[in-house]
C-alpha cells in the first residue's frame, strides 16, 4: 500500500522519516524543514496514522512492505530511512527485508527486541471519550486524565483529533491500532538470520529504557555495522524533547 508522504526540500540526498506510535508525519515537520536545507526529506504516515488509509491489519510485515512501495514510488533511489518507535521497527525491517531501498538506516528509541505490552489504555481511553458534544480539545483531555495522567502525553495523543464542522472524530483507527498493540509491542519471528550491512544509526534518549546496553548483542547481531549516539537529556520522544541534540547527532550520519 502506498503512503501518504510530505516533503520538505528541492534537492540533496532523500531521506525518509517515520513516526511512531498514535504519531504522523507532522511530528517530523519542525526536523524535516530543518533538514531540508541539505536533504530532500520525505514524512510517511504510516498505516491507521494520520492521512493514511484505515485497514483490517496493521503488522511490521505490512508495514515494512507499505514503506518499500512508497519508497520506490519516490523515485529517487535508496533512502536514508529513519524511524522512531514503531516507525523505528518498521525502519529495522524494512532495512532487514529490503536492502535495496535503504542506503543507510537510523533508528530512534527502539530495538529489535519485544518489549512488554503498552499503550493498550491510551487507546482504550481515546476509544471511550464521549466526542458528541465535544466543542473544545479541552473537553476531551479532561476525560483522558484517569488513563493518561502525563498533561505532555495527552497533548500529543489529542494532536489526532479533528474538529471540525462535522464534528470531534478520531484521525487513526483506534480499533484496529489497539487489536494490533501485542504484535506492535513485540518483533517479527521469522527474521532471525537475517542482516542488513548498510550504515546504522542507534539514537537514543538517556531517560529513556527503551535501548539498554544488554540490547547491544542482538542489535548487532541484525546490523553490524552498527554505531550509537546517546541524548543524555532526552527520553522516549528524543526529536521532540531535544531537536537540536538530536539533529547533532543525526546530520553527520547523513549523505
Amino acid at each position: 500500500m502506498k503512503l501518504p508522504v510530505a516533503s520538505y526540500g528541492d534537492s540533496g540526498t532523500p531521506v525518509v522519516v517515520m513516526h511512531g506510535l498514535f504519531g504522523s508525519g507532522r511530528n517530523w515537520m519542525t526536523a524535516a524543514r530543518r533538514l531540508a536545507s541539505a536533504h530532500r526529506v520525505f514524512a510517511f504516515d504510516l498505516r491507521n496514522h494520520g492521512t493514511s488509509p484505515h485497514t483490517d491489519t496493521m503488522s511490521y510485515p505490512e508495514m515494512a512492505d507499505d514503506v518499500r512501495e512508497t519508497i520506490e514510488s519516490l523515485g529517487v533511489g535508496s533512502v536514508a530511512l529513519v524511524g522512531h518507535s514503531m516507525g523505528g521497527k518498521t525502519a529495522m525491517l524494512t532495512a532487514l527485508r529490503y536492502p535495496q531501498v535503504v542506503e543507510r538506516l537510523v533508528v530512534v528509541d527502539a530495538a529489535p527486541i519485544a518489549y512488554p505490552p503498552a499503550f493498550v489504555e491510551y487507546a482504550q481511553a481515546m476509544r471511550r471519550a464521549d466526542l458528541s458534544s465535544v466543542q473544545r480539545r479541552a473537553d476531551v483531555d479532561a476525560q483522558l486524565v484517569a488513563a493518561v495522567p502525563t498533561p505532555g502525553t495527552r497533548a500529543f495523543l489529542l494532536q489526532n483529533l479533528i474538529l471540525d464542522e462535522a464534528g470531534a472524530r478520531w484521525r487513526p483507527n483506534l480499533p484496529v491500532i489497539e487489536a494490533a498493540l501485542p504484535a506492535i509491542s513485540g518483533w517479527p519471528s521469522d527474521v532471525e538470520g537475517l542482516r542488513y550491512d548498510g550504515p546504522t544509526l542507534f539514537i537514543y534518549g538517556g531517560k529513556s529504557e527503551y535501548v539498554q546496553q544488554d540490547h547491544r548483542a542482538t542489535i548487532a547481531s541484525y546490523f553490524p555495522q552498527v554505531e550509537y549516539a546517546e541524548v543524555p537529556e532526552a527520553g522516549h520522544w528524543v526529536h521532540a524533547e531535544r531537536l537540536d541534540d538530536f539533529l547533532a547527532a543525526l546530520t553527520p550520519f547523513l549523505p
